[in-house]
């Protein structure tokens, strides 16, 4: 293919993303997402003494070795440098955000107390993996963190692209090996199992609502499907210039992004005009610009 041409879109009004990176947004987001990480721990993984991960589960497993320090001091102590870390490496308004959602989980977790009764230790790790998960995941949605092992895992997110769940498997795995040589192994598999958890939802919650669609329209009657696209779709198009290897004709290709819900629309859109048309989808994770979501900056 050589060649783009982008059909003008003069009368489809942007998509307003400034709320974003409003105040407002991410206070609200880090507020609802520490209240789940709070319930999840106290309700769930405390009454069945789990291990938990990152940072906080280093301090624990640094007490059960003899440290003379309780787990909570020992947390503090451990994300002060974490902290300065945000403060010079990432952003100061990271480092604000990150703050207050730490100092949310701590008062939500003094002040509420929501009994979760669930006996067996295999169902309650789960649930407080989902519970977790969600909770974090929503608050790194925002500009900030959960704090802890989230600074270190924002950080690596921004430079290398390496994602935030596969940093907490990797760290937590070099934890629970650890622990292995100081706690049973049936409460580690178990605590092992909820940090999984964790991480998985973590990931998914990220994702959701930004999952795309990208989708490549090969047909000769890619005008018409252009138009329709624009104008009941209110969706931009670019066109690629094409080359047939068998009919050796030059076509457009048309080649635009959409979400789930207009996906089908889409495709009734096409065929509707060209049933013969070839309707290639690839799934995107990730688009950034135009009327999408605006890059995120820490």
């Amino acid at each position: 293919m050589s060649g783009t041409r982008k059909f003008p879109l003069r009368d489809i009004p942007a998509l307003n993303t400034e709320f974003t990176y409003s105040v407002w947004w991410n206070l609200l987001l880090i507020t609802a997402g520490s209240f789940f990480v709070a319930v999840g721990t106290k309700s769930l993984a405390v009454p069945h003494q789990f291990i938990p991960g990152g940072v906080f589960g280093l301090g624990s497993l640094l007490y059960y070795s003899g440290v003379p320090i309780n787990p909570g001091w020992l947390y503090a102590l451990l994300n002060a440098p974490l902290f300065l870390f945000a403060w010079f490496k990432v952003s100061r308004r990271f480092f604000w955000y990150s703050a207050f959602a730490v100092g949310a989980t701590t008062l939500f977790y003094e002040l509420f107390a929501i009994p979760i009764v669930v006996e067996s230790q295999l169902y309650a790790s789960v649930a407080g993996g989902v519970l977790i998960g969600f909770g974090a995941g929503v608050v790194l949605r925002s500009l900030g963190s959960n704090g802890g092992l989230d600074v270190i895992a924002v950080f690596l997110f921004q430079r290398f692209n390496i994602g935030i769940g596969k940093v907490y498997v990797l760290f937590n795995a070099a934890l629970f090996s650890l622990c292995l040589f100081r706690l049973s192994l049936d409460l580690v598999i178990v605590s092992l199992i909820m940090v999984f958890i964790t991480s998985v939802v973590v990931e998914q919650t990220l994702s959701l609502f930004n999952q795309r669609k990208v989708v490549f329209i090969v047909s000769d009657m890619a005008e018409a499907i252009s138009r329709d696209i624009l104008h009941g779709l209110k969706q931009s198009a670019t066109f690629l210039k094409g080359f047939g290897a068998y009919s050796q004709k030059e076509k457009n290709v048309l080649m635009t992004v959409v979400n789930n819900v207009q996906l089908k629309k889409l495709e009734e859109i096409t065929f509707t005009h060209d049933e013969n048309a070839l309707f290639i989808v690839e799934n995107t994770f990730s688009v950034v610009g135009s009327s999408f979501s605006k890059r995120k900056l820490y």
